[in-house]
């Protein structure tokens, strides 16, 4: 089913124009189930026949973000990524991989659990959270590729 007729509502409650290059964008987006980056969705537009420029992406994609549809996620990569939200679990964690920047989505109810027990232990209402690790994927790690971590050291150490 297509959820660009949400984006539509959005765009007209909001007084802002619905163009085709608007739902074509969104399109692509509610198109996969990937994290998608801009880069990613110009190539996509391209292979459909799309002359949209990046610009045009950018806004669109604030819009979608703004409109509650798509999650925007910076994995350290400098630039960021897009998934849209719908059927997807609204708790969900990621693995990213520093090698390659495969990203793969993971559920765990007992991560959500402990994400509770802990906030209730200190009367505290979560409205969301995020979890990201940070590694190697089974594939480079195949190719023999290693992590290469010194980590932080705290200032007041190095004194």
């Amino acid at each position: 089913m297509s959820f660009v007729h949400l984006f539509r509502r959005f765009l007209r409650d909001q007084g802002l124009p619905v163009t085709q290059q608007r739902e074509t964008i969104a399109e692509v987006v509610f198109g996969t189930d990937g994290h998608l980056s801009v880069e990613e969705i110009e190539a996509e537009l391209r292979q459909r026949g799309e002359r949209i420029g990046k610009a045009t992406i950018y806004r669109t994609l604030e819009m979608l973000v703004k409109s509650g549809l798509v999650a925007e996620h910076d994995f350290g990569e400098g630039f960021k990524r897009y998934e849209h939200l719908f059927g997807q679990s609204p708790i969900h964690e990621h693995l990213i991989c520093t090698e390659c920047g495969a990203v793969e989505k993971i559920e765990s109810p007992e991560l959500a659990r402990l994400q509770e027990e802990q906030a209730r232990r200190v009367g505290f209402l979560p409205a969301r959270y995020r979890l990201e690790i940070y590694g190697l994927c089974a594939g480079c790690q195949a190719e023999g590729r290693t992590l290469e971590w010194e980590g932080l050291r705290c200032p007041v150490e190095m004194m």
